[in-house]
């Protein structure tokens, strides 16, 4: 896992590369596009934990294991 989350510095906007944004026509109705992350945060973050703590981690919420966040 990383250590270093408290002194680690984001991108400020004005560090942030050029985005063109294109908008395309299309018959097929809106929908969304920043879904697909989602499903596949809490496995990423239980296998860290696993690969740091050798503790297997098989229910959600994690806090029931006994993993404290702060």
């Amino acid at each position: 896992m990383e250590n270093n989350f408290p002194n680690y510095e984001t991108l400020r906007i004005n560090q942030m590369p050029k985005i063109d944004v294109k908008i395309v026509a299309s018959a097929e109705a809106p929908g969304g596009i920043g879904e697909p992350g989602t499903p596949i945060a809490a496995p990423a973050l239980i296998n860290a934990l696993y690969a740091k703590t050798g503790q297997r981690i098989t229910t959600l919420p994690i806090s029931k294991s006994g993993f404290i966040f702060v």
